[in-house]
């Protein structure tokens, strides 16, 4: 090589390259890719371009042996290319705003379409004749975000725009432009048609009070996955992405006040429904806060629309003019005036209008204030726990466990405010006998729970104590206290309470030790296990009780987990869950497993599936023994997780004989003979013979109109029950499901005394 050629290739190697940008097709040759691609942080070519690219790969024509245009092939390439495009939208968390500044109407409506098609929606349906809240959550979010979408477009299109200056003519291009503007206006045409109709589903889902889930990258790989695959999680309500109500509720009455205030141009009635749609809106933005995850409302757009209202239609209502009291806690909080918010909570205690998730969020954020450092908050946060409490008891729910937190050392202040607060939330002339009655328990209740009976005199000696309890609560009430009073002096050391017990002394590892055999409170669980083990590392603390027992299918997974306090936390809160469901608590039981549940997604897939279908047996029981026994038909839903759990077929997924069992029997007990003679997978009814039962009662009772027929399911029929009743007398069914020989126990100790379920 001569020195001018190094030299020249010594320069070009100095520059810094430009890395090359990813082509459309290598996402279909590595499946993993587009997950690294998104996650970069300034991915080349960005998300949108790619479901550009997507979409008009899997849109292109094909051209047959004799030169004629065909539409696009419905073939395992254009399928993928579409499932790319839905995942990248689900990775933008299916934002209208970035989707709508960056794709074209024609590209949105593909992809939206898409959309409707893999969550079940049939072609050509009308979405106003469907009934939302009956749909799988992901399917009813799939309808609004088309809808919106819809309402959002016309109402865009109705905006001038400057059109752009051409630039050199270029046939081609020319030629593109013009077949996307007839497209778009094709569209919208359409759109325009369906207005009335996406209105009417838009404040059909209004009236939802449930969460809604929408798709995300995962979601969609298992709608992608063969039928027989997946087990109907997609359609149950953990799958997806979770958008609270009232975030949903603020997107959609943003839209439909911007539809309404664009209709009002021709009608001007129709600024009233404007007007009351954008002003529902403020009040739910003020009540989500800056938590949402889904929910971005143009704020200035938002009162330039407020004020134009105001001027369209003037109210007469001058209260109507007032701050909401959401706005009024957000003003407060943003200022520091938080004794302003201590009294909008105490008055919000007798009329009940602000709903309790905004009022504990509140809490919560004052809490975060406090943690950082702000001490002066401490006070602030006992009131406004306090507040909430006696909230709470009104409406019949329990103390939370922050409220016995900071009440463990209770002085004169503490005890002077939660009366005033008690006697303020309460209007003794109209207020009913049961809230009265709670009031009372929970005042006798926290009387119990002191030591010193200074504080208990403050208490019982209060108009609002003397009110409610008759003389004769008030004289044993006193005279227990005064009998326990020289006990407590006496002892050399005072009863300690839970949370000041010393981590060195063993006595007290046997005292949490019977607090977490007692305890069907998950977050007191985690917290006693969590104590322990800081006390000692030796100990296995799963096996404290020889009652909990989990089924053997599942404690080789469990205790196979590697870290000791997240081993004894699922073992546990999976043992008593299953206990609860067992005696027929299924509320308690559906707390545990929730727990579980969250607790093993973050790390065990397979455990999170063995949760979803105890979760699945758990709401089964749960329907039968409540509005079931009244004749009422389950929720669709709850049918196709049952069948989803029958005809999965996940391998290395530890499943318990007893829950297909009884997904037949209720399939049975609901008349669904039609999928159990036909739909129910082979290779369930060759491993369970109660599975083989229940497919053969079904198709005895379909056929039975037909006597051949019936005469052969009956002959099989009867072979399986002599099969299945030809076992010995000596065996029963464990918890597994299984047949095994009977276990004896003692009787006497028992994972839980009843009193504590009560």
């Amino acid at each position: 090589m001569s020195a001018e050629a190094a030299d020249r290739e010594a320069a070009t190697s100095s520059r810094p390259c430009t890395p090359p940008q990813t082509c459309w097709f290598e996402f279909l040759l590595e499946e993993s890719l587009l997950e690294k691609h998104l996650r970069k942080p300034c991915p080349d070519p960005a998300p949108v371009q790619l479901i550009v690219q997507f979409l008009e790969q899997a849109s292109k024509p094909s051209v047959n042996e004799q030169n004629q245009v065909q539409p696009p092939p419905d073939n395992k390439r254009n399928r993928i290319l579409k499932l790319l495009a839905l995942k990248v939208a689900a990775h933008l968390k299916w934002d209208l705003d970035i989707l709508e500044k960056s794709l074209s109407v024609p590209v949105l409506n593909m992809l939206l379409n898409e959309l409707l098609c893999i969550s079940k929606v049939p072609p050509g349906t009308k979405h106003v004749d469907m009934d939302l809240a009956t749909l799988p959550p992901t399917t009813a979010m799939a309808v609004l975000l088309y809808n919106r979408w819809a309402i959002r477009t016309i109402v865009q299109s109705s905006f001038p725009v400057k059109q752009a200056k051409p630039g050199p003519p270029q046939l081609s291009v020319m030629n593109q432009m013009q077949q996307e503007k007839e497209l778009t206006e094709n569209i919208l045409k359409v759109l325009k048609e369906q207005a009335a109709d996406s209105i009417l589903v838009l404040e059909a889902a209004l009236k939802l009070n449930k969460d809604l889930y929408v798709h995300t990258m995962r979601t969609l790989d298992l709608l992608a996955m063969e039928p027989g695959m997946v087990n109907g999680e997609t359609e149950s309500s953990t799958a997806g992405l979770k958008v609270k109500t009232e975030e949903m509720q603020c997107q959609v009455c943003y839209d439909l006040g911007a539809a309404y205030f664009q209709q009002g141009s021709t009608n001007s009635a129709v600024y009233e429904n404007a007007r009351e749609k954008f002003f529902r809106t403020k009040e739910l933005i003020a009540e989500i806060g800056s938590l949402s995850l889904h929910c971005t409302i143009d704020e200035k757009r938002l009162a330039g629309y407020c004020q134009a209202c105001d001027v369209l239609v003037p109210s007469s209502d001058s209260t109507s003019q007032q701050l909401t009291p959401y706005s009024q806690v957000h003003i407060c909080l943003r200022s520091g005036n938080y004794q302003e918010v201590i009294q909008i909570f105490i008055e919000d205690n007798l009329t009940l209008s602000l709903p309790v998730q905004f009022r504990q969020s509140v809490l919560r954020e004052l809490f975060k204030k406090a943690q950082q450092g702000n001490e002066a908050l401490d006070e602030i946060c006992f009131k406004v726990c306090a507040c909430n409490t006696v909230r709470d008891i009104l409406e019949g729910r329990t103390i939370s466990v922050q409220f016995n937190q900071l009440f463990l050392r209770p002085n004169k202040e503490k005890i002077d405010f939660l009366l005033e607060v008690c006697s303020r939330s309460v209007n003794l002339e109209k207020a009913s006998e049961s809230l009265k009655g709670n009031m009372a328990a929970f005042l006798k209740n926290v009387c119990l729970g002191l030591e010193d009976l200074q504080y208990v005199f403050m208490i019982s000696s209060h108009e609002l104590f003397i009110t409610l309890l008759k003389d004769e609560e008030r004289k044993l009430l006193v005279d227990q206290m005064r009998k326990r009073s020289p006990r407590v002096n006496l002892c050399i050391k005072p009863v300690t309470s839970f949370y000041d017990i010393p981590a060195s002394a063993s006595v007290n590892i046997g005292q949490l030790e019977h607090q977490l055999i007692l305890s069907v409170d998950p977050w007191r669980i985690r917290q006693i296990l969590i104590e322990l083990h800081g006390m000692t590392s030796e100990r296995q603390f799963w096996t404290v009780s020889n009652k909990w027992e989990v089924p053997s299918v599942y404690s080789g997974v469990i205790l196979g987990i590697k870290d000791n306090l997240t081993r004894d936390l699922v073992y546990i809160l999976m043992a008593k869950g299953l206990h609860c469901s067992t005696v027929k608590d299924f509320s308690h039981a559906k707390q545990l497993f929730a727990a579980c549940l969250e607790l093993v997604t973050e790390f065990s897939p397979k455990l999170r599936q063995v949760m979803l279908n105890e979760m699945l047996l758990l709401d089964i029981h749960t329907h039968e023994a409540g509005t079931g026994q009244a004749g009422e038909r389950p929720p669709s839903d709850l049918i196709s997780r049952v069948r989803g759990y029958l005809e999965m077929r996940l391998p290395d997924i530890p499943l318990r004989q007893v829950i297909a069992e009884e997904c037949v029997a209720f399939m049975l007990n609901w008349r669904e003979n039609e999928y159990l003679t036909l739909q129910v997978p082979a290779f369930l009814l060759q491993s369970n013979p109660y599975v083989k039962l229940g497919q053969l009662l079904a198709a005895t009772c379909k056929e039975l109109p037909g006597p051949k027929e019936s005469r052969r399911t009956a002959k099989d029929l009867w072979e399986v029950v002599v099969q299945i009743c030809s076992v010995s007398s000596q065996h029963k069914r464990g918890n597994d499901g299984r047949v095994s020989l009977i276990k004896q126990r003692e009787s006497t100790l028992g994972i839980m005394y009843r009193y504590v379920l009560e």
